[in-house]
């Protein structure tokens, strides 16, 4: 079952709940569906996680935290899940949802240098926000589509093996039975 590879990696979750930057969530956090491994809980998790991942804002993981709170998915996942988008995996994510963006726009993409100052920020930043939203929006809404149907099909399968290889144990013949 995909439960207990699952819960293999994920941390207790006490510690999760006792965390000295999640206490101001109080007793938000001792709801037990928040750290049930079941097909809902894990399908919702990667729908709020990846939908975090790539909206472009500071702080993913405590929008995943308390986006996954009302969604009662489990909150471990979702919250693991934004590190898909990490320094190194940035820079790819975002170029694609602005080069998404340009093309939803009908708009050629621009040409930019990146320069740390105020003058670039508002200037070059306001040519490009209006695809670049876009992109990440298209970007967030498939993926955190794509999670979930994914995951429930592939937690459908694993129970179907699951079912079909107890059927063929139940099936065989036992030491005991032969003659």
């Amino acid at each position: 079952m995909p439960r207990r590879l699952i819960k293999r990696y994920l941390p207790d979750h006490r510690t999760v709940r006792d965390h000295k930057h999640l206490r101001f969530l109080g007793k938000l956090l001792h709801d037990p569906n928040l750290w049930h491994l079941n097909r809902r809980s894990v399908a919702g998790a990667f729908s709020v996680g990846l939908f975090v991942a790539f909206i472009p804002v500071p702080f993913q993981m405590v929008f995943a935290a308390i986006a996954a709170i009302p969604c009662r998915v489990n909150l471990p996942i979702s919250v693991a899940l934004v590190w898909l988008t990490n320094p190194v995996t940035m820079p790819p994510v975002f170029y694609t949802a602005y080069k998404i963006g340009t093309w939803l726009l009908g708009i050629p993409p621009s040409e930019f240098h990146f320069e740390l100052s105020w003058s670039w920020l508002t200037s070059e930043l306001g040519t490009m926000f209006a695809p670049f939203i876009l992109g990440c929006l298209l970007l967030s809404t498939f993926s955190a589509i794509a999670g979930n149907v994914l995951v429930r099909m592939l937690w459908r399968l694993q129970i179907l093996k699951y079912i079909r290889r107890r059927r063929e144990r139940r099936r065989a013949p036992r030491s005991s039975d032969l003659p």
